[in-house]
């Protein structure tokens, strides 16, 4: 069995950035275990989470779903109980492959996730996620996951159904999901036409 750990620091961060992977990969019908954790939330964004992660993962075999009242936009300035977060989860879950932010993320919560990440796991696959925003922080990607039209329309459709609390962001919206997919689809060569990109800084070829 294959284990995959899930990070994001909002209620919507693991979607946006791996969200369709996920759903290619549950596709597969290979045997992986799912842990997905949030870690910033209020309890109507924690509905949301919680919603949207049961959709994401409806059809996983075996998953783990966890989301933090931490504040939103805090986690750098509550560091000490983050960092205990991250030492629980090392007990509790021993991933194969990890999805959290990128590194230069320039949302502090965002890049916290990615030190912690890196801090709490060194001997596992790290793929860091882009989200798009208004601070121009998009880089140039090193690893692409190809999707077919119909998962990032599932993608699409299930961000729009369940994120309801973030309609009114001028980023949050149909078009630019797809068409930041198209854009790293068109750069990676996708067949498909469409695709998510990551950062890989370290890939161990055998051992």
């Amino acid at each position: 069995m294959t284990r995959i750990l899930c990070l994001g620091a909002h209620s919507d961060d693991i979607e946006i950035g791996c969200g369709g992977t996920i759903l290619r990969l549950i596709e597969s019908g290979e045997d992986i275990e799912f842990y997905w954790m949030v870690m910033s939330s209020n309890p109507e964004r924690s509905n949301e989470a919680q919603k949207s992660a049961r959709a994401f993962l409806r059809r996983a075999r075996k998953k783990t779903v966890v989301v933090k009242p931490f504040r939103d936009g805090f986690l750098p300035y509550v560091g000490a109980p983050v960092k205990e977060s991250f030492e629980e989860l090392k007990r509790d879950f021993a991933p194969d492959v990890i999805f959290t932010h990128y590194r230069h993320d320039l949302h502090q919560d965002h890049r916290l996730i990615s030190e912690l990440t890196w801090n709490t796991f060194r001997n596992h696959l790290i793929l860091e996620y882009e989200i798009p925003k208004y601070d121009g922080d998009m880089g140039s990607p090193n690893f692409f996951v190809p999707l077919t039209r119909a998962v990032a329309n599932d993608k699409v459709r299930k961000l729009m159904r369940y994120f309801s609390t973030q309609r009114n962001k001028r980023w949050f919206t149909e078009d630019f999901f797809y068409a930041l997919m198209r854009f790293r689809g068109v750069e990676s060569g996708s067949d498909s036409t469409y695709a998510e990109a990551y950062y890989c800084r370290k890939m161990l070829l055998g051992n």
